[in-house]
C-alpha cells in the first residue's frame, strides 16, 4: 500500500469497468475533492482504458500493481468476484468501499471480513439508502423515535420487465439471484438499524424472481419484504412505510447515487483515519449475506 503519510490525499484505486463502475464509482471518485483517483483495474483490459481515459486517470494491467500504489480501492465487480479480489486487497493493506451484495455465499463474505480483520483496514459497503443525504437523515431520525410496530417495504424493480433496455439487464449475477440479492441488500440495510437485529425470518416465492420475507426483530417489531426485479414497468417502484406509537413514517424519495457515494467515500476515509468501523461495514454485509442465504434457502425449501 502507498503511504498515506506520503501523499497530500488518499490514494483510491477502481476495481470494474461495467456500467455501475462507469456511471457511479468512477464520476464519484473523479469529482472528489478528497482523494486522488489512482487508476483502473478490470477484467477486460480494453474497458479498463476506455474508463480510464474518460475520467482523467490511468489504466492497470497488473492488479496487484494497482493495489501497490493505492491507499484504498473501489470494487464494482460481481459479487462473488468481488470477495475474493476484495480480500486480496485487504491483505494487500488497502481500505475496501465495496459494494452490495458483498458477496451470494457466507464463505465468500466472511473471506473478506476476516481478511479487513487480519489487515486492520477499513471497510464501507455501499447500500444506497445508508449514504443518499435524504434517506440516511431518515433512518437515523426513526432510529432515534424509536417505537415502531411494523413495517412494510416493497422494491419492485422492472429490470426484467416488458421494454426493459436497462444496461444491467445483461448481468449474469442479476439474471441469476434476482431481487432478493440485487434490492433486497437495500431493504434490509433500512430496517435493521431502523428495527433491530432480524431474530426470526420466513420468505415465499412469488412470480418470476419476487421474493416475499417476513421478519421478526430484537426490538419486537415485525416487517415484510417485497423484492423482485421483474415487475411491470407500470408497478415499479420502491417504499418503505414504517407504523408504531409516533404514527405513519414513509423513506423519502432521494436524487440518484453518485452524491451518495461520494458520501460513502467520506465515511471510508473518516473509518480508515480513527479507526472506527462504521455501522455499514464489510461485518454488517456479511450479516445481510447470512440473511439472504437463509431467505433463499426457505423459499426453495418444500
Amino acid at each position: 500500500m502507498a503511504n498515506p503519510s506520503a501523499q497530500s490525499r488518499p490514494r483510491i484505486g477502481l476495481l470494474g469497468t461495467g456500467p455501475w463502475a462507469a456511471r457511479t464509482h468512477a464520476p464519484a471518485l473523479a469529482a472528489h475533492e478528497g482523494v486522488e483517483f489512482a487508476g483502473v483495474w478490470g477484467r477486460r483490459p480494453e474497458a479498463a482504458a476506455e474508463l480510464a481515459a474518460a475520467s482523467g486517470t490511468r489504466a492497470y494491467d497488473d492488479l496487484d500493481a494497482l493495489l501497490a500504489e493505492c491507499d484504498a480501492v473501489a470494487v464494482a465487480l460481481p459479487p462473488d468476484v468481488q470477495a475474493p479480489i476484495a480480500a486480496r486487497a485487504a491483505r494487500a493493506g488497502c481500505h475496501l468501499l465495496l459494494d452490495k451484495p458483498l458477496a451470494t455465499t457466507v464463505a465468500g463474505a466472511r473471506e473478506v471480513v476476516d481478511a479487513a480483520d487480519a489487515a486492520g483496514v477499513a471497510s464501507v459497503v455501499f447500500c444506497t439508502l445508508r449514504f443518499a443525504p435524504e434517506t440516511a437523515r431518515w433512518i437515523e431520525e426513526q432510529r432515534a423515535t424509536g417505537g415502531w410496530y411494523v413495517a412494510e417495504a416493497r422494491w419492485l424493480g422492472s429490470l426484467y420487465g416488458p421494454g426493459s433496455d436497462s444496461p444491467y439487464a445483461a448481468s449474469p449475477w442479476r439474471r441469476e439471484k434476482g431481487g432478493l440479492w440485487d434490492v433486497g441488500p437495500h431493504v434490509l440495510s433500512v430496517l435493521l438499524p431502523v428495527l433491530g437485529e432480524v431474530t426470526a425470518l420466513t420468505a415465499a416465492k412469488g412470480p418470476e424472481d419476487t421474493h416475499h420475507l417476513v421478519l421478526r426483530h430484537a426490538s419486537g417489531a415485525s416487517s415484510t419484504a417485497t423484492l423482485s426485479l421483474s415487475a411491470p414497468p407500470e408497478a415499479a417502484g420502491a417504499a418503505i412505510t414504517l407504523h408504531g406509537t409516533a404514527g405513519r413514517a414513509a423513506l423519502p424519495p432521494w436524487n440518484g447515487a453518485v452524491d451518495a457515494y461520494a458520501r460513502a467515500v467520506d465515511a471510508l476515509l473518516a473509518a480508515a483515519a480513527t479507526g472506527t468501523p462504521h455501522p455499514c461495514d464489510a461485518r454488517f454485509a456479511l450479516r445481510l449475506t447470512e440473511l439472504l442465504t437463509e431467505a433463499e434457502t426457505r423459499a426453495t425449501t418444500p
